[in-house]
């Protein structure tokens, strides 16, 4: 094959290549590094490779290869990770000065299990400083940026993640998801990313114990086939992450080729009752929304009947962000950026009572989606209520079609009530706006149901197909 074959792949097709023995690990790593080589400096995206160690990882899968070893169904296929997420014997700085020269021992439970599976780490990719916020810059890497404008944010936390895989950086790449760190910068990047049930993969070890009630590992993939894929391979119990799920044994991959053995029903909302909407991502996702009927789905306009959560979803990461780096304020002040500053004294002054409230508040908000779910299958909304923004805006824009938003969570109204509740939520691009920049539908289902969430995205990826949609960089 060509190089220029290899970059927009996707994972299934690559794995199946070097399987057949058409293209080698060798191969497929080489030019994988040397397109990192010429575009990266574009985007920032990358902000790790060790490319010696990189190159005989790749070595030694095509030696395998040749023996007629398969180590698993991602032999020889490069992957990413977030630099929130450890990687053993490979820097690991979560975007924070204090932690510059950290150097994991070992691996988080979700990257060897793709290395496991044959997967080959070509390194780690940009995010926000340990993940606090929506866009994707830090004192340690600086700014990522959005390969379809690069005067634009890729959005974040795991914006690194998103450009890398939306710029044919590498088919798969590992994010972490509070707040819409996997879903806001695959909407802006017009990319798939899932943020799976809580709990559905582990996820220690990790910064901190990293949020431990609210912290979600997903995959940011081409195609939904790739992430049902490399789900399958991560998920299951792991004893050093309390909160890890049994296995169900549901093959993700196998059964997106079933159909669902009934009409899937779906809420559509396209403001959740209370959220500013910009008219050109009204639009776009409105007129997708139409064409569901022809996928196969029974489509209601709803209110899903809750308040906006954002005060106790601040609140909630104000204390548990204090809870992990206050300690670090009398020696490392300077070592935070200004914005991280102001969430970590925030969390300071909130009381116990203030906190447990949020919780009580959160507890109500999971019922209210419980009773939802007695009678849809799933509910869809905007990703993102406002099309990609420019990087010198700092943690988010102030207002919305003329009405004012708080700028660091604000402006992602659709994705935080869903990381509050653990609920399964993915972002597929459904567009893109007459700047030529990605627009985003958010599909969001019952906790433990991933697969239809993954069904619904495989209808519309089969109705209306994006992954061969390039971004202007070659």
């Amino acid at each position: 094959m060509k190089e220029l074959d290899f970059p927009y792949l996707s994972a299934m097709g690559l794995a199946e290549l070097i399987r057949a023995r058409a293209v080698s690990p060798v191969e497929v790593t080489d030019a994988l590094l040397r397109r990192i080589e010429r575009i990266n400096g574009q985007l920032n995206a990358y902000c790790t490779i060790d490319e010696s160690q990189v190159r005989a990882k790749a070595r030694d899968s095509e030696a395998a290869l040749m023996r007629g070893e398969i180590r698993g169904p991602l032999h020889g296929v490069p992957f990413s990770v977030k630099d929130m997420i450890f990687t053993a014997g490979q820097r690991t700085t979560g975007g924070c000065k204090i932690f510059s020269d950290f150097v994991p021992e070992e691996d988080a439970a979700t990257v060897a299990r793709l290395k496991n599976a044959g997967a080959i780490c070509i390194g780690k990719t940009n995010t926000a400083t340990l993940g606090y916020s929506g866009v994707c810059d830090n004192l340690v890497f600086g700014a990522t940026k959005n390969p379809w404008n690069l005067a634009l944010t890729p959005g974040g936390s795991s914006g690194g993640a998103a450009a890398a895989v939306a710029a044919g950086l590498g088919p798969l790449a590992l994010g972490t998801d509070v707040g819409g760190s996997v879903r806001v910068p695959s909407s802006f990047c017009g990319i798939f990313g899932l943020k799976p049930s809580f709990g559905l993969l582990p996820r220690y070890p990790g910064f901190f114990g990293e949020w431990e009630t609210m912290v979600h590992v997903g995959p940011i993939t081409r195609t939904v086939r790739d992430a049902a894929l490399i789900l399958d391979v991560m998920k299951g119990p792991d004893d050093r992450d309390r909160w890890s799920l049994p296995d169900s044994n549901i093959n993700f991959l196998e059964e997106l080729n079933y159909a669902p053995g009934k009409t899937l029903k779906a809420g559509w909302s396209p403001t959740l009752g209370y959220v500013p909407v910009e008219p050109e991502v009204e639009s776009l996702t409105k007129a997708r929304v139409r064409l569901l009927a022809d996928v196969g789905l029974d489509v209601d306009e709803i209110n899903p009947g809750f308040e906006n959560p954002h005060d106790d979803f601040s609140t909630m990461i104000a204390i548990q962000t204090a809870g992990a780096l206050s300690k670090f304020l009398s020696t490392s002040r300077d070592q935070f950026d200004p914005d991280l500053l102001k969430v970590i004294e925030k969390g300071v002054q909130i009381s116990g009572v203030q906190y447990a409230q949020a919780e009580h508040r959160k507890f109500n908000l999971y019922g209210n989606m419980a009773n939802f779910f007695k009678r849809f299958d799933v509910l869809i909304t905007p990703t993102v209520p406002i099309c990609p923004f420019p990087i010198e805006y700092g943690p988010g824009p102030e207002d919305i079609n003329g009405q004012k938003v708080e700028k660091l969570y604000g402006w992602y109204p659709f994705t935080f009530p869903f990381g509050l509740t653990g609920l399964p939520a993915a972002s597929i691009p459904c567009g893109w706006s007459n700047q030529g920049v990605p627009v985003g539908l958010q599909i969001v289902g019952r906790r433990h149901d991933d697969l239809t969430v993954l069904r619904v995205a495989a209808l519309m990826e089969e109705a209306w197909p994006w992954a061969d949609r390039m971004p202007p960089l070659d």
